[in-house]
């Protein structure tokens, strides 16, 4: 691209040198041969003059009284009737210009000058004319040389850029060359390099999110079909299967809410469900996993509490936190039920250490832990929450305990006085 933006402004500025200056030439050739000419003219009119006014007063008129009058390396004679040619300078030989002038006494003066003075003036205008063309041509050269650097070399850069963004590094550039047409590609390069980072991202989020949150479920999993496998027992045998296809269906919830979200976060269904269900199913799943650890898990607070969201939505958030307990917590877990205007809300809280000060309400952000873990967990229960209308906030750090608020309907009429724990 460089070679041909050269050559075309260089066949462009040949063409116009060629064009205006060959008529230059012709024009300055015409001028310095016509004012040779007049030249020549005017001093044959003026040698003439002098010699009317000599032969009127009777005063000599020979050779050596004009040679002054003559200039440069002219030639001149001059024929007087009745008396001898009267010649002035040395004759030019070859091409010449010449002008003759008769006089008021009868006499023919008559003056050459070489045409090679003509020749040699033309040849200097030529020559001025041909380096100013040269000038023209070199400082086209320049001018073409920087244009095209400063056209193609943006136009690498974007195809450098579009290479970046085919080998998988969607890294925008944000650079501008200030050529309107070359940033509208770059701008357009530019957004599909965001669009394709934001997939990536959220391609990569949906592998990681799906990892936590399948792991708790496949565990449990696997735990009620060792049951099954260590029991002759048909009656557990069908009660652990039971519980494991239950498993199952809430493990198909998952998936589908991970992509569910994944594609659309603020997509979820919302209905008015029973808290108790959500949080007996959630406290009957991690029972065994807290008998292991030698913990308890109880639930306490207001009864018969109805909500608006999505139950399995919930029952995912409450997971991400009784496993964020039992990973990191200490002692019993607790799951508080309290009604705060018109919102129902689930805390959960242990006897552990607590949450380190300088974490804080960070500790619901992406690949922050206060301790060796993938730090996705909290992070996806706040997503979980958001999109299903809710909010999970962080009330205290010691003891932690964090909240999840959820929209609720009007009171029945009769509810349950509140209970006391329940140990599971």
């Amino acid at each position: 691209m460089r070679r041909r933006l050269i050559q075309s402004t260089l066949a462009v500025v040949l063409v116009v040198i060629a064009v205006f200056g060959v008529s230059l030439v012709i024009v300055e050739t015409r001028t310095i041969t016509t004012t040779a000419q007049e030249r020549v003219d005017t001093e044959a009119v003026r040698l003439s003059s002098i010699v009317d006014s000599r032969l009127l007063g009777e005063e000599t008129v020979d050779a050596s009284v004009l040679r002054e009058q003559i200039q440069g390396d002219r030639y001149a004679e001059i024929s007087i009737p009745g008396k001898p040619l009267i010649r002035v300078g040395d004759r030019p030989g070859g091409d010449v210009i010449s002008a003759r002038q008769t006089g008021e006494e009868g006499e023919t003066v008559t003056v050459q000058e070489p045409r090679s003075s003509v020749t040699r003036e033309v040849g200097r205008t030529l020559l001025i004319i041909g380096a100013v063309a040269l000038l023209a041509v070199i400082a086209a050269v320049l001018l073409a040389v920087r244009q095209a650097n400063r056209l193609a070399s943006p136009l690498t850069d974007l195809a450098e850029t579009a290479e970046r963004l085919g080998s998988g590094d969607p890294r925008p550039r944000h650079r501008r060359y200030g050529v309107p047409e070359l940033d509208r590609v770059a701008d357009v390069l530019d957004a599909s390099a965001e669009r394709i980072a934001r997939m990536l991202t959220a391609e990569r989020r949906l592998a990681a999110d799906a990892s936590h949150q399948l792991r708790t479920p496949l565990t449990a999993l696997s735990m009620r079909l060792e049951e099954i496998t260590l029991t002759d027992d048909p009656d557990t045998v069908k009660e652990e299967a039971t519980i494991a296809l239950t498993q199952v269906e809430r493990l198909t919830d998952v998936v589908e809410r991970l992509l569910t979200n994944s594609r659309d976060p603020r997509s979820g269904s919302a209905v008015t469900f029973d808290l108790d269900e959500v949080i007996q199913q959630q406290i009957a799943e991690w029972r065994p996993a807290y008998r292991s650890a030698g913990r308890a898990i109880v639930s306490s607070g207001k009864r018969h509490l109805e909500a608006v969201g999505t139950p399995g939505a919930v029952a995912q958030v409450l997971a991400a936190l009784i496993e964020n307990s039992l990973m990191h917590g200490g002692g019993t877990v607790a799951l508080r039920t309290r009604v705060t205007g018109n919102q129902a809300v689930i805390e959960v809280t242990d006897e552990g250490p607590g949450i380190p000060a300088d974490l804080g309400a960070r500790i619901f952000e992406r690949a922050i832990s206060g301790r060796n873990s993938t730090g996705i967990g909290l992070a996806v229960a706040r997503d979980l929450a958001e999109a299903d209308g809710g909010r999970l906030e962080m009330l205290q750090t010691k003891p932690p305990v964090i909240a999840l608020f959820l929209s609720r309907t009007a009171p029945a009429k009769k509810h349950a006085p509140d209970a006391g724990p329940t140990v599971r």
